[in-house]
C-alpha cells in the first residue's frame, strides 16, 4: 500500500479472506475518556467485536506510521504517551513526517479504513455542525470524510453538544444516507432520539446491509451513517441531560473555546456536571455500537 500505512497481519489476512473487519478510532482512547479508562475501553471494544464474529482493526499513529490493527502493547504505548496529537486529515501527514504519536479521529479513521478496504467502522458519535456555526464557521471534518469515503459508520448519531438539525441537513446535502437501526429518529448520543427523522429505518441487519451495498454498487463514493441509539437502560436522564448540556454550552461560550478544543472541553464539562453519568452512557453506547458493527460487517460480507 504505502510505507506510511502498516496493516497488521491478522487484519490483512481477514481482508484477503473476505472475513468481517471493523475499524476502530483511537481519539476516544487518548482524548475522550480520563486515563486509564481509554485504554481499558479499547480492549473492551475489541473483545466485543471478536465476540460477535468480526476482526477489530484499531487505528493509530506510532513512530511515523499509521498502524491498522494495533497490538495490545502498541495500544498501551499510545494510550500512555505524554503528548498525543489528535489527527484529522489536515495534520495527519505532518505528524507522520515528525514521527510523533497520534490518535485518529472519525475523519482520519474513515480515510485510512477506506484506503485499506475496511467497510465498517464503529465509533461513539460523529462530529458535525457546531452550534453558532454561522458566526464561527466551525464544521467538523467528519462530514467531509463521510462525503468522500465509502465506509459505513455505526454511531449513536452525532455528539449532542452539536447543532443536530444542521448536522442532519448537512449530511443530506452531502449525499450521505442516514439509516436507522431500530429507530426512525436520529439519535442524540446520550439520548435515544433528537426528534429528527432518518432516511430509512431498519430493524434487521440483512436488509440494512443490502441497502448499504446498493448505495455503493450504484457508484456512490460517500459513506453511510448507521444511526444506532444508545440502549434504553443506559440512556441519560432527560432532565439531567438538558440541565448539564445547557450549562456546558454556556461555559464554553464564556471560555471562548474554538476549533479542536471545543468538543473535548464540552465532553469533559458534561462529565463533571453529570457526576460521571455521561461517561457511563458513553461507554455503554460505544460497546453497543461495536456489537452492531461486528454483526453488520458480517451481514455486508454475506451479501457481497
Amino acid at each position: 500500500m504505502t510505507r506510511l500505512i502498516r496493516i497488521a497481519p491478522f487484519v490483512e489476512a481477514a481482508l484477503r479472506d473476505h472475513r468481517p473487519v471493523v475499524a476502530l478510532e483511537t481519539t476516544v482512547v487518548t482524548h475522550g475518556l480520563p486515563e486509564p479508562q481509554g485504554f481499558e475501553l479499547a480492549g473492551a471494544l475489541e473483545a466485543e467485536i471478536i465476540r460477535h464474529g468480526a476482526v477489530p482493526a484499531t487505528i493509530g499513529v506510532l513512530k511515523g506510521c499509521v498502524r491498522v490493527g494495533l497490538s495490545r502493547d502498541e495500544l498501551s504505548e499510545l494510550a500512555h504517551a505524554p503528548e498525543v496529537a489528535k489527527l484529522n486529515l489536515s495534520n495527519l501527514g505532518a505528524q507522520l513526517a515528525e514521527g510523533g504519536p497520534g490518535s485518529t479521529t472519525v475523519a482520519a479513521t474513515m480515510f485510512i479504513a477506506a484506503r485499506c478496504g475496511i467497510q465498517v467502522f464503529a465509533t461513539g458519535g460523529i462530529g458535525g455542525v457546531h452550534r453558532g456555526e454561522s458566526e464561527t464557521g466551525d464544521v467538523s471534518a467528519d462530514l467531509t470524510a463521510l462525503a468522500h469515503h465509502p465506509v459505513a459508520v455505526v454511531c449513536a448519531g452525532a455528539k449532542a453538544v452539536l447543532d443536530l438539525p444542521r448536522t442532519v441537513e448537512a449530511l443530506e446535502t452531502l449525499g450521505v444516507p442516514i439509516l436507522g437501526f431500530g429507530t426512525a429518529e436520529f439519535p442524540a448520543f446520550w439520548r435515544r432520539s433528537s426528534g429528527l427523522p432518518v432516511d430509512r429505518r431498519y430493524d434487521e441487519l440483512a436488509p440494512l446491509a443490502r441497502a448499504i451495498r446498493a448505495h455503493w454498487e450504484l457508484g456512490a463514493t460517500s459513506g453511510v451513517v448507521v444511526a444506532n441509539p444508545i440502549p434504553e437502560a443506559d440512556e441519560m436522564d432527560a432532565a439531567l441531560y438538558e440541565t448539564a448540556l445547557n450549562q456546558a454550552l454556556s461555559d464554553a461560550r464564556q471560555r471562548q473555546s474554538s476549533g479542536r478544543d471545543v468538543t473535548p472541553f464540552l465532553l469533559d464539562r458534561m462529565r463533571e456536571l453529570t457526576g460521571g453519568a455521561s461517561v457511563q452512557s458513553n461507554l455503554a453506547l460505544l460497546v453497543n455500537n461495536a456489537r452492531v458493527a461486528a454483526e453488520l460487517a458480517a451481514a455486508i460480507e454475506a451479501v457481497r
